[in-house]
């Protein structure tokens, strides 16, 4: 899948801006309206309608417009986000609840069967996502039969990704699994352009709690791009701290904060271990590997790890990404930063994700210039345990509660809550 999903992501796609600006000035509007008390907006809630916006548009050629329903009144929603009650609310609510099952059968391991004897959890949202996407899927491949009639193609950089698919495969089960892979991807991993909702809500948090990095990355916005000028490619490759503050939050937050494979059906030898931990000859012996094992690795903690990113491991520091001797550690082992995976299976949007979200903080830096925090909108439930300020790490400075599904969020309702943030 990955050979016919790949000429899809080509740096075209990725330097059309056109389809960013749409769904930022959207996204800008309702900011600037924001329902609740003082301008406080939901900036989980917000952002992530703006990542599923942009890329049902990408995906299907068609916008969810998510970013045009009543959103969350701060202090008062009691569910995880306020599209729930949309129209397309159904599908959201069984896709969410999809991602908490799957990960809780991952917590569970190969037992997880037994504890679903009488009742398939997920049977009844899976139906219900089928329902949804299904119809899309069949339009399509309507389509690509009439066209084929015709005898007219269509050039790859007119299609969506859905049209793509279609014209690469027959099957609509294999389409439909695709589509809900990068829908999944675009809501909340790092596997393409959306991290954006989750490293935009982190970012922000960061400049509300860091004034200094928020004056800094605004300054550089300004001078690149002025109040007005929508950014281009350009822009970006000269905009060397705003890439070292999207870097800073992947290490800190990766969307994904851990991942599994299983490896082949036949055994091997690994090769020895770096000497990242230990120079002895004995630890450095390769590494029988079983058949069909479960590899497990935790993103979180090795972006985390003092031996590889030094005593301020745990700070947010966006100067580590400038500074040639930090970054010539990284250079020297990239394996230490990998929000996008890393090698042959490396995520194939990884320069849209980049695209996206430097083009969503130049057109927010360009309205706004202060963020702060507003926990009196928060639930309790939702704050820090007071016990945190006794540990060690990010827990004994940190002012949200990050928690993970299958992918990293901010705690603000008990079912699934978010980070509350006010402009002013």
């Amino acid at each position: 899948m990955r050979n016919i999903a790949r000429p899809f992501f080509t740096r075209d796609r990725f330097s059309d801006f056109d389809m960013f600006e749409r769904h930022c000035t959207h996204t800008l509007s309702r900011l600037n309206t924001a329902e609740g008390s003082e301008c406080v907006f939901e900036a989980q809630d917000l952002y992530s309608r703006f990542s599923i916006d942009t890329a049902s548009e990408f995906l299907f050629g068609k916008n969810l417009d998510t970013l045009s329903g009543s959103l969350p009144v701060p202090g008062e929603s009691s569910t995880a986000s306020a599209t729930n009650s949309d129209h397309w609310g159904s599908f959201t609510q069984a896709f969410d609840a999809a991602k908490e099952n799957i990960t809780l059968r991952g917590r569970l391991g190969a037992i997880w069967p037994l504890f679903e004897l009488f009742k398939d959890r997920n049977e009844q949202n899976c139906d219900v996502i089928r329902q949804w996407v299904d119809p899309l899927v069949q339009h399509a491949l309507d389509c690509k039969g009439k066209m084929a009639q015709a005898g007219v193609s269509t050039p790859i950089d007119e299609k969506n990704f859905l049209q793509h698919l279609a014209d690469s495969i027959d099957d609509p089960v294999l389409i439909r699994d695709q589509l809900i892979s990068m829908l999944l991807a675009s809501r909340d991993t790092p596997t393409w352009p959306s991290q954006t909702a989750c490293v935009l809500t982190f970012i922000t948090y960061f400049m509300s709690i860091h004034p200094e990095v928020a004056e800094k990355l605004r300054a550089e916005v300004l001078d690149h791009c002025g109040s007005t000028l929508p950014p281009t490619f350009e822009h970006f490759k000269q905009m060397k701290y705003m890439r070292a503050v999207i870097n800073e939050t992947l290490r800190l937050f990766p969307p994904l904060p851990l991942n599994l494979r299983e490896c082949r059906d036949e055994p091997c030898v690994l090769p020895p271990p770096d000497r990242t931990y230990s120079t002895s000859d004995e630890d450095r012996q390769p590494l029988y590997m079983p058949a069909n094992t479960t590899l497990l690795w935790v993103p979180l903690l090795i972006h985390r790890n003092p031996t590889l990113w030094g005593n301020d491991a745990d700070e947010f520091k966006p100067e580590r990404w400038i500074d040639s001797e930090s970054l010539s550690k990284f250079i020297a082992n990239p394996m230490m930063f990998t929000p996008f995976s890393a090698g042959p299976r490396i995520c194939v949007g990884q320069n849209y994700a980049y695209n996206e979200m430097s083009y969503f903080l130049v057109r927010l830096l360009q309205q706004y210039d202060r963020f702060t925090l507003a926990p009196e909108f928060q639930s309790p439930d939702s704050l820090p345990p007071p016990e945190w300020k006794q540990r060690k790490g990010r827990q004994a400075v940190e002012k949200i509660w990050p928690s993970a599904a299958l992918t990293l969020y901010v705690k603000y309702l008990p079912i699934a809550p978010w980070a509350l943030l006010e402009l002013s």
